[in-house]
């Protein structure tokens, strides 16, 4: 599998994460274009997710923002 650029903090992207990133070029390539930090916090957002519903909502939403070119889960 591709070696991927991870978080500050998050060393390692989980699978069901690099699992969405590398369903798409552009999502990859908006991914290794977002800053250490930015990727980490997309990383500490679904992570931090209680419920595995919640998760793979978050994981669905930070698919569409990358679509869309944004570099932060939020605000």
């Amino acid at each position: 599998m591709t070696k991927l650029p991870a978080g500050t903090v998050h060393d390692k992207i989980p699978d069901d994460i690099k699992k969405m990133i590398l369903s798409s070029e552009k999502i990859e390539a908006q991914w290794r274009d977002i800053t250490p930090l930015a990727r980490n916090e997309f990383l500490c957002w679904i992570t931090d997710a209680k419920l595995e519903k919640t998760r793979a909502r978050r994981i669905q939403v930070a698919f569409d923002k990358l679509s869309r070119g944004e570099r932060r889960p939020c605000c």
